[in-house]
Parts: structure tokens; C-alpha cells; sequence
């Protein structure tokens, strides 16, 4: 709030006239638009919407986005068949071009989330082989240090034993600290079976669970607005690009790379509820 306030102090608000005929000759549809500045190379901000024309007027009267307003000088767009393929575009071109005026979908190198196997609770990463074959994952984060902030919460609520699932070293079997104060059924002290308390711990993550790649290879998702016809390439959760037709799509080849979560969220909904057609390629 404070750093907000500063910037309206140094870059007082004054509507951007220059920009308001850039801004009406934009469409009333769906797509991804950007602002640029003197610089070529790289977009001041990029943003999405349903409604382009509408969107970026919005802009325009924003006290808050004064010195990026300020700085704009040109205003470009791409239509999309919809608000998916919008998402999809934005989301890879912000981590492209990392525009100046973007926070939020900055890439994440690195995918941490919560496992299951027959160790026990553990940390994979998006980096590590077969990561987008697995199943048993539970929640995306950003770092091993968010992911067990997460599982801690939930052993707090479900009143789980951190020393079972690796959260606290307990020397010589002795009960975990959360024990001592009632916050632990006694898994590690033996008043409790280690099955109800895995049970426990499995009801508890699968609030979390991350989906399961529910088709043999990469499908694509179909929009349509109109005439305008797009096919989302994804390959297990991972957008790979979009085309008009099913021969284009089929083309659309190469390595998804690391797990996205950005792509897993946008995409997951859309295909496991069945609200728009997925085509097999």
C-alpha cells in the first residue's frame, strides 16, 4: 500500500488521451494485448481478456498504473477462439518476455509437491525424470519449504504425527513434540495404528491431489468463436502451442519440458469437466 502511494506521488495521474483511439480500435472479443513503450524488444505489460476493447480502457483509468500508462506508446493484441487459449498465450508470453509490469506468472523453475510411496511422505521435483508420468503427487509449490508449510497446516488440522511423516526427528522413538500437546493421535507412541493414521494422511492430501494425465499422449483442446476456430495443444498438462486445424495441431511436435504449473491450472478444469471437445491426436 505504501509503495502504491509513493508511485502516485511521483507519477502523478493524468488521463492518457494518447492511448484512448489505440485503445478503441481494439475488438470486443477475446485475445492477449500488450503495452509497449519506446523500447521494441520488450513489453512494458502483457494482460488477457474476454473483452479487449473493454479491458484496456480500464486501463486508461487507473491511477495506480499512471508511470506504466506514461510510458506506453503503442498497444498490440492477439485474437484468441476464447478466455483457455487467452490464458494459455498470456501465461507463455509473460514468462518469455518478462515484462516490466508483470508480477504475477513470473516462471518457476522449479516444481516442488508433496509424494507418497512405499518410503513414506517425500519431496519430487519438476526437474526430476518422469515427473509428469507420476502418480500420488499432492500440491504444486513454488519451494520444498512452501510444500512442508502445507503439510504441517494439515497435520495441524488433522492432527497427523509429524515425526511419521518427516516434519520432526524424534531420538530413540520417543513421541513427537505435537504429541506432548495433544496435537498428535499418538501414531508415534503406539496409541494409534499407523494405518488410521495413513488413512488419515491420505484423506487429508487428497483435497491437494494433482490429476492424473487422463489420455494416452497429447490431445488438443478445441474453441471456437465464430469463424475463429483454435486447437490448444497439450501434452500431459503442458501447452505446447495452438493451431486452426487438426493437421496443423498434429504437427505441433517437441519436448513439453518441466512440469508447468501455471499450464496444470489453467488446463485441468476445462478437460476433466468435460466443458470443452478434446480431440486425440
Amino acid at each position: 500500500m505504501l509503495f502504491r502511494r509513493q508511485e502516485r506521488e511521483k507519477f502523478p495521474y493524468e488521463y492518457p488521451s494518447h492511448l484512448r483511439e489505440l485503445a478503441a480500435e481494439l475488438p470486443k472479443a477475446p485475445g492477449v494485448y500488450q503495452f509497449h513503450g519506446e523500447e521494441q524488444s520488450v513489453p512494458l505489460y502483457i494482460g488477457k481478456s474476454v473483452d479487449l476493447r473493454t479491458r484496456v480502457l480500464s486501463h486508461l483509468r487507473e491511477p495506480g498504473e499512471a508511470r506504466m500508462l506514461s510510458q506506453t506508446r503503442r498497444i498490440t493484441h492477439v485474437r484468441t477462439a476464447g478466455d483457455l487459449g487467452a490464458q494459455l498465450l498470456e501465461a507463455h508470453q509473460i514468462k518469455a518476455l518478462q515484462p516490466l509490469y508483470n508480477k504475477k506468472l513470473r516462471r518457476t523453475h522449479r516444481i516442488c509437491s508433496i509424494a507418497l510411496d512405499l518410503g513414506g511422505v517425500r519431496y519430487a521435483f519438476s526437474n526430476e525424470p518422469n515427473f509428469r508420468l507420476r502418480t500420488n503427487l499432492y500440491g504444486l509449490f513454488g519451494s520444498k519449504m512452501a510444500a512442508m508449510d502445507k503439510l504441517r497446516a494439515l497435520a495441524d488440522e488433522h492432527e497427523l504425527c509429524c515425526a511419521r511423516i518427516g516434519l520432526e526427528r524424534t531420538p530413540g522413538g520417543r513421541p513427537c513434540f505435537r504429541h506432548s500437546i495433544g496435537r498428535c493421535r499418538g501414531a508415534c507412541a503406539g496409541k494409534e495404528a499407523g494405518r488410521d493414521h495413513d488413512e488419515r494422511l491420505l484423506t487429508a492430501l487428497r483435497a491437494i491431489e494433482v490429476a492424473k494425465w487422463p489420455y494416452k499422449g497429447k490431445v488438443a483442446i478445441e474453441e471456437r468463436d465464430g469463424k475463429l476456430r483454435q486447437l490448444h495443444v497439450i501434452d500431459h498438462w503442458n501447452y505446447l502451442g495452438s493451431a486452426e486445424s487438426l493437421r496443423e495441431a498434429r504437427r505441433i511436435k517437441g519436448d513439453s519440458g518441466q512440469f508447468d504449473r501455471d499450464d496444470y491450472y489453467i488446463v485441468a478444469r476445462p478437460i476433466l469437466s468435460g466443458e470443452l471437445r478434446v480431440r486425440d491426436l
